[in-house]
């Protein structure tokens, strides 16, 4: 038989969990300051006046660094558990964190190939 009763630590962490970010919000829209005027509704850059248009493109170079970089980084997250039970896994889960190193790996050489990744 499924008891609710073993979940009560459960249900009163989420309960808290949410109404302390909700009292937070309605705090602090009390007891803010409401000021309205041309500073509110500026543009801040470091104190210092903007210059130019809000609205640069930027180049997919960077996309595809911080992407290739997401990835690895995903991937360390995930070898992690299994490098710290490696000892009592057996030889088919090492073939398949093997593959899952070798697809990211695969795919950066494609990409490399193909010049993606170069910076010029």
């Amino acid at each position: 038989m499924f008891l609710l009763h073993e979940y009560d630590i459960f249900w009163a962490f989420l309960m808290i969990s949410s109404v302390i970010p909700i009292l937070a919000f309605l705090i602090s829209g009390v007891l803010a300051p409401i000021s309205q005027g041309p500073e509110k509704v500026s543009s801040y850059e470091s104190g210092i006046e903007p210059m130019g248009d809000a609205w640069i493109q930027f180049r997919i170079r960077y996309y595809m660094f911080a992407l290739v970089f997401v990835v690895f980084d995903v991937e360390t997250v995930f070898l992690y558990p299994w490098a710290m039970s490696f000892d009592v896994l057996g030889v088919s889960v090492f073939i398949e964190a093997l593959i899952f190193v070798l697809i990211p790996i695969v795919g950066s050489v494609y990409a490399w190939r193909k010049g993606a990744l170069e910076w010029s």
